[in-house]
């Protein structure tokens, strides 16, 4: 029998089974969210993205202590760039480009020092880190079949930047029939502005795109399910 649990969010309740859902976690890299990265020679102000870091610690470990599967994307690219467009290297006029030597060694390049998660969010063992090439965490990645590998429907969506890959994502995720639930507190702007409207994009017009709900909420819902409906501890295949 599925075992449904109710979040309140916006625009209105969010249901879910915590047998099929997952928590994925959009690209919280060194290179966007470090003092001296990719993110600050652009002109950021990283702070804004790091108040995301505490709250979605403690999500992530609740969602580690129900057995939810956890799914980390990292955005960047081959160290030779045959997998990065001209549309998005050459876009702009910024002080450093994708694969320029930076601070944390050549930005946003697989394997280098920057690309990868920043520890205070680290993947615990066994965790699925998908490596993607572009905005959205489908594109050119094993995503979807990791989902479906593992009977997920249902994403608690966290990460930066809220109006670039978690909104990219999360219009991927809702056009293949995925139900996403954005964490409001766990998403992150380099813009407040962006990171206000991009929130109320998602939830408008009756949850076009998905839900939208604080951490502190979701924690308590997932507290309730495990109580309730114990989760066996999984590991995306």
């Amino acid at each position: 029998m599925t075992a449904v649990h109710e979040i309140p969010a916006q625009p209105g309740p969010f249901t879910f089974d915590p047998h099929t859902v997952a928590l994925l976690v959009i690209d919280m890299q060194r290179d966007f969210l470090l003092p001296g990265g990719f993110g600050e020679s652009l002109g950021n102000d990283v702070a804004l993205l790091r108040t995301v870091i505490d709250p979605l610690a403690g999500l992530l470990a609740a969602a580690r202590e129900c057995g939810i599967p956890v799914i980390h994307t990292r955005e960047g690219h081959l160290p030779d760039l045959s997998d990065c467009p001209p549309a998005k290297l050459l876009r702009g006029n910024p002080s450093q480009r994708i694969g320029d030597p930076g601070r944390f060694g050549r930005i946003l390049i697989r394997g280098e020092y920057g690309h990868d998660i920043i520890d205070e969010l680290a993947p615990a063992p066994g965790e699925v880190v998908i490596d993607k090439p572009g905005k959205g965490a489908f594109y050119a990645t094993e995503l979807e079949a990791v989902l479906n590998d593992n009977e997920i429907q249902t994403l608690f969506v966290t990460g930066v930047t809220t109006e670039v890959c978690v909104h990219t994502t999360v219009r991927e995720a809702n056009d293949r029939g995925y139900e996403c639930l954005v964490v409001s507190d766990c998403v992150g702007s380099y813009f407040p502005e962006f990171q206000r409207v991009g929130l109320e994009m998602i939830a408008a017009q009756g949850g076009i795109f998905g839900w939208v709900a604080p951490s502190a909420t979701v924690i308590g819902a997932l507290s309730t399910a495990a109580s309730n409906t114990p989760v066996s501890s999984t590991t995306p295949a």
